[in-house]
C-alpha cells in the first residue's frame, strides 16, 4: 500500500511545488507556485488509505476509472477533468507516479 509519505514524495519531487491548507487543516493542496498556484494535487492527509485528486486528460480519467475500482471521479472537484485515487495499492506505484507527474505538466501547460 502506498503511504502519506510515499504520495508526498512523489508531489513534493516536482519543480515549483508548494504545499498549502487552503480548504481545511487535513486536505494538503498541491500548487505550482510560478503557474498562479493553480492545483496539481490534493491529498486528503487522515485518509486510510491515502485519497489523492489529480488532474488528468478526460479521456485518460474514464479509461482510469474503467481500469481500477479505486479511481473515482474528482471528489468536490470538476469530475471530468480530475479524479480522485484511493491508494489502496491497486493503481501501482509507478503508474501512481506517472499520474502525478501528468497532473503536472496538464497544469504547467
Amino acid at each position: 500500500m502506498i503511504t502519506l509519505h510515499d504520495v508526498e514524495a512523489m508531489i513534493e519531487a516536482l519543480p515549483d511545488v508548494i504545499k498549502d491548507y487552503p480548504f481545511d487543516e487535513t486536505t494538503a493542496v498541491y500548487k505550482i507556485h510560478s503557474v498562479d498556484g493553480k492545483m496539481v494535487a490534493l491529498v486528503a492527509e487522515n485518509s486510510h488509505p491515502v485519497r489523492i485528486s489529480l488532474k488528468c486528460d478526460p479521456q485518460l480519467a474514464e479509461l482510469l476509472r474503467e481500469k481500477y475500482e479505486s479511481v473515482l471521479p474528482g471528489y468536490h472537484l470538476n469530475k471530468k477533468h480530475w479524479n480522485t485515487i484511493i491508494c489502496s495499492g491497486q493503481v501501482p506505484p509507478d503508474e501512481l507516479a506517472d499520474l502525478i507527474r501528468h497532473s503536472y505538466e496538464l497544469v504547467r501547460h
